[in-house]
């Protein structure tokens, strides 16, 4: 006989069981819901034509820190994207005295973007060289001449060009047609407006709308 006393383990087997019986469920992610996670455009257009790609575009502001702080996990999901899945910046143009807009216009046409992209975010956030709102087509047009712009006077005068008002109108009109209301707001193919309640979250449901437009091709 033995000096302990017994004991039940049975409840406690079957409580196990079907704990692990339910965890497994409430882990994997949810379908997409239209209005929770995203938003259907009507008569949505994609920023610029597809080719065969898959069209993300992130609506964002330099002066945004949500924006800033979204950059980090952007840059992680990019690396990680398929070759068929094409990333775009757009600025937020609320407004046509958006200057931060305007200067990634013309650095855009001089082939700065890429280099500067970071850059301009850290000015804005890290080192505070740059106001968050308000900074004057001079003030940006030097900084650009930092990442290489050639002429500092020229910069600030394409940044006040009919070719910059233009490409402006286009972004402010594409936000519009797409429902944006703040930023960062990510589009999918013209398509989707994703919805989240986490930066995190609105990389997850992207690449969930992704597979989506994949899967309808």
């Amino acid at each position: 006989m033995s000096a302990f006393p017994t004991f039940n383990w049975r409840p406690l087997v079957l409580l196990a069981l079907l704990l692990g019986a339910w965890l497994p469920a409430t882990a994997q992610p949810h379908a997409p819901l239209e209005g929770r996670d995203y938003a259907l455009i009507a008569d949505g257009q994609p920023w610029q034509p597809l080719d065969g790609r898959i069209e993300v575009v992130e609506v964002f502001s330099y002066g945004c820190v949500h924006c800033f702080r979204f950059q980090k996990l952007l840059d992680a999901w990019r690396a990680k994207a398929p070759a068929d899945v094409r990333l775009t910046y757009v600025p937020a143009a609320f407004s046509a005295g958006d200057n931060f807009a305007r200067g990634f216009f013309v650095a855009q046409d001089q082939g700065l973007d890429a280099r500067s992209h970071h850059a301009l975010f850290s000015a804005v956030h890290d080192t505070g060289a740059l106001p968050r709102s308000g900074a004057s087509p001079e003030a940006i047009a030097a900084f650009y001449v930092g990442q290489g712009a050639r002429s500092q006077a020229r910069f600030a005068a394409a940044m006040a060009s009919p070719a910059t008002d233009e490409k402006l109108n286009a972004a402010r009109a594409f936000a519009t047609r797409s429902g944006v209301e703040g930023t960062p707001t990510l589009i999918i193919n013209g398509r989707y407006r994703v919805m989240g309640r986490s930066l995190e979250e609105l990389l997850t449901v992207t690449d969930q709308l992704i597979a989506r437009e994949r899967a309808a091709r």
